[in-house]
């Protein structure tokens, strides 16, 4: 199972982690080489605000190391402000820029808004037919009602026919008995799954929640899920506990992944 999962976090660029994940004295510029000495894929959050730049996607490409891997955020525009509807050429420019990344792009997740309900299915049904094959897609849903039948098992036959998945997410939108139940009913050789967690929390140097019994149910999740598609993404959120890269790090010992300790970071030559 472990080497079929790809773990990471959501986004890199925090001054919080400079102590307890980069080493003291780090400065944001570097935060990305050090991130992907730990971890081997992030997601990221900057592209659901705008198309990333043609230098930015550059960049990214060039700084990941061997087999690091990117997963993209759709623009707020195409999902939140037009739900899908007349975003043609907009999809079209953020899939021709995120193609720049070439075999570092995992993933794009297409996180659509909490008022985004099974009324809008022609919209999503429309959209999903415009994606190009040549990109793995996972929508993430944040009405509860899509989940459940007879909407499920349209929504399930419309993405297995585009072989896009269904993102599963630690949250509080859906809950996560729902996802158990889907587990056997993947629609992509890939899977995608995010942890989140309540917004009141502001410091992210540190784990404050326990997250124990949730993070074994998923570790036995996984065990189900690795037996039935190709890869897994998964990314966890500061909010979730507090301090992600610690989050991802417990999860990791839980499938039995092999973790580089924060600590290694400062005994290891610069790259800068």
């Amino acid at each position: 199972m472990a080497s079929k999962v790809h773990l990471g976090t959501q986004g890199w660029n925090y001054q919080d982690w400079v102590g307890p994940f980069y080493p003291r004295g780090s400065r944001a510029s570097e935060f990305l080489d050090l991130y992907a000495r730990v971890f081997e894929t992030v997601e990221i959050d900057s592209s659901f605000y705008a198309i990333p730049s043609e230098a930015s996607v550059k960049s990214w490409r060039k700084r990941a190391p061997a087999g690091f891997t990117y997963s993209l955020k759709l623009p707020q525009q195409i999902t939140h402000e037009q739900h899908l509807r007349d975003s043609e050429d907009a999809l079209e420019r953020f899939c021709q820029r995120a193609l720049e990344l070439g075999d570092t792009l995992a993933m794009v997740l297409i996180q659509l808004p909490p008022d985004f309900s099974p009324r809008a299915w022609s919209a999503l049904e429309s959209f999903i037919h415009l994606l190009p094959p040549e990109i793995r897609f996972a929508v993430e849903f944040r009405d509860q009602s899509w989940l459940v039948e007879p909407m499920l098992d349209q929504v399930l036959k419309l993405f297995a026919k585009h072989e896009v998945a269904l993102a599963l997410v630690e949250g509080q939108w859906v809950q996560r008995g729902l996802w158990f139940q889907i587990l056997d009913r993947p629609t992509s050789p890939l899977a995608y799954v995010r942890w989140m967690g309540p917004r009141d929390l502001t410091d992210f140097s540190r784990v404050q929640i326990n997250r124990d019994r949730e993070l074994a149910e998923w570790a036995e999740a996984f065990d189900f899920l690795c037996q039935r598609v190709e890869s897994v993404y998964g990314y966890f959120n500061n909010h979730f506990q507090g301090h992600s890269p610690a989050s991802c790090n417990h999860f990791k010992r839980l499938i039995g992944q092999p973790v580089i300790e924060p600590e290694s970071l400062i005994s290891q030559p610069s790259l800068f």
